[in-house]
C-alpha cells in the first residue's frame, strides 16, 4: 500500500489536492541501479530528505522518524573500497525540547558541522500538535562522535514547522530557511508560513529573525521548501497562495526576497501558478549557469500531475514561465522533488507515484530544437524500494544517489538509500 505523504503537512490543515491521472508515454533508458542501504526502524525510517555529499565521499542524511526514540536519527554513509557502504547513526532525535521528526535535510558547514531542522517538538506548548520545531546543530568531534545542540527554538509567531533545508549566505555566518506555518498571516489558522534567519552571534549564541511573514494571499501560503541564493537574493516556493481562483487556497508561487538598504526584506511574486501550467510547488529551485530557475509543481500541468518548469528573467525585471515537461498517469506523475543539473546541463529528478506505481527516478536532456527529451531512468514497484520523495545528489563520477521513504511489504526495511549509474 502507498504510503501517505509526511502526516505533519495534514496536521497542519493543508488541504488534499486531487489529481487527475492522464497516460503519457515516454522513453525508458538503460541504467544501473543498486540498493546502498536499507534502514531498519532501529537506526531510522522513512527518509523523506535528500542526502549531501561532503569533500571525502560520504553522504549525510535524516529520516523523519525511527531511531531509539522513534523520533528520526540523522545518519552517514561511509563508502567502503569493496564498493559497499558502512552506516553509522550520529544523532537520535530525542523529541521534547530536542525536537522530532526532522523532515528536512541536512547542511554543512566549511569545518564539517552538520545543521538540521525538526519540523516538531522544541516549545511543546506552542501548538496541539507537539511543537514548533527547532534548528539543531551537531558539531563533529576530534574523536569521530558528534555533539547536538539546539540553536533555536520556534514558538510560532516567528515560525511553525520547518521543512525545507537550511541554506548559508556568501559569508557562511548566517542561516536562512521557512516553516510550512506560523508567522503574523491572520488568514491561515496558526499563520501562512515565514522566511527566516539565522544570525551568528559573537559569543557563539544564533538570533532568529522573521524576514518575511506571508500573508495567504496573492504572496503565497506554506513555504514548505527550502531557498536557494542568487545575486543576495532568496528565492523560493510556496505550495499554497497565488493569484489563481482554480486550486483551493491558490496553486502555489515562486517568489523572490530582495534585501534592503536599512535591514528590512522585499518580497516579490515572480511567477504565480494557475494549475494549467503546473500547481503546488513542493521544492526548492536550482539556478542554471545563465541565472533561469528551474523546478517542479507535484500537481496541475496539462496531464494534472504535475510539470518541470523554467523560469528565464526578462529586460524589465518580470520572468517567464516555460513548462518543460507535463506529467500524467501511473506512467509518471507527481514530482515532490526538486531537479539537479550534470556537469554538461541534464536535469534529474524523482517522482513520487508513478513508473509501475511507486515512483521513478527521470532525466531530462537539452535537444538540438531547444526543448528538453524526457527519459525514465528507474521505475520503483514496491520491494526493494518505493516512493523517493525527494532530490537527487551526484557525486564527482557522475553516479545519482537518493532516498526512498518505504520499502513496500519488504521485511525489516523501512526505507532505502540508492545508487543509480545513468
Amino acid at each position: 500500500m502507498r504510503q501517505k505523504k509526511p502526516s505533519a503537512i495534514a496536521e497542519m490543515s493543508v488541504a488534499a489536492i486531487a489529481v487527475a491521472l492522464l497516460l503519457a508515454p515516454c522513453a525508458m533508458a538503460a541504467n544501473t541501479y543498486k540498493t546502498v542501504h536499507k534502514f531498519n526502524t532501529q537506526d531510522g525510517a522513512t527518509p523523506f530528505s535528500a542526502l549531501i555529499l561532503d569533500a571525502s565521499g560520504n553522504f549525510y542524511g535524516t529520516t523523519s522518524s525511527g531511531g531509539t526514540f522513534g523520533g528520526g536519527t540523522v545518519f552517514k554513509l561511509t563508502p567502503i573500497a569493496n564498493g559497499s557502504w558502512t552506516e553509522s547513526v550520529l544523532y537520535n532525535l530525542p523529541g521534547g525540547p530536542g525536537g522530532h521528526f526532522p523532515y528536512a535535510g541536512l547542511t554543512l558547514d566549511s569545518v564539517g558541522n552538520l545543521y538540521g531542522a525538526a519540523t516538531l517538538g522544541g516549545n511543546t506548548s506552542c501548538n496541539n500538535i507537539g511543537g514548533c520545531g527547532t534548528i539543531f546543530k551537531l558539531t563533529a568531534n576530534s574523536d569521530g562522535s558528534w555533539t547536538p545542540s539546539v540553536l533555536h527554538t520556534f514558538t510560532g509567531g516567528d515560525g511553525d514547522g520547518p521543512y525545507g533545508n537550511l541554506v548559508f549566505d556568501a559569508a557562511g555566518q548566517n542561516l536562512y530557511g521557512t516553516t510550512v506555518a506560523g508567522g503574523s498571516g491572520a488568514e491561515c489558522p496558526g499563520g501562512c508560513g515565514v522566511v527566516f534567519r539565522l544570525a551568528l552571534n559573537s559569543d557563539g549564541s544564533w538570533t532568529e529573525s522573521v524576514l518575511y511573514s506571508f500573508t495567504g494571499g496573492a504572496d503565497g501560503q506554506l513555504p514548505r521548501a527550502g531557498l536557494v541564493f542568487g545575486a543576495g537574493n532568496l528565492y523560493g516556493t510556496t505550495v499554497l497562495g497565488g493569484g489563481s481562483a482554480v486550486c483551493n487556497g491558490g496553486c502555489g508561487v515562486v517568489f523572490k526576497l530582495a534585501p534592503n538598504s536599512g535591514g528590512s526584506w522585499t518580497e516579490s511574486v515572480l511567477h504565480s501558478f494557475s494549475w494549467a501550467d503546473g500547481a503546488t510547488p513542493y521544492d526548492a529551485l536550482v539556478f542554471d549557469a545563465a541565472g533561469n530557475l528551474y523546478g517542479t509543481t507535484g500537481a496541475g500541468g496539462t496531464g494534472g500531475s504535475g510539470t518541470v518548469f523554467k523560469l528565464a528573467p526578462k529586460p524589465d525585471g518580470s520572468w517567464r514561465e516555460i513548462v518543460l515537461h507535463n506529467f500524467g498517469s501511473a506512467q509518471n506523475a507527481e514530482p515532490v522533488g526538486g531537479l539537479i543539473f550534470d556537469s554538461v546541463g541534464n536535469l534529474y529528478g524523482t517522482t513520487w507515484v508513478g513508473g509501475l506505481g511507486d515512483g521513478t527516478v527521470f532525466k531530462m536532456i537539452r535537444n538540438s530544437t531547444g526543448g528538453w527529451t524526457f527519459t525514465k531512468l528507474h521505475l520503483f514497484e514496491g520491494n526493494p524500494a518505493m516512493q523517493p520523495y525527494d532530490s537527487l545528489v551526484l557525486d564527482t563520477a557522475g553516479r545519482l544517489y537518493g532516498t526512498t521513504s518505504a520499502c513496500g511489504s519488504a521485511a525489516g526495511c523501512s526505507g532505502t538509500v540508492f545508487e543509480i549509474i545513468p
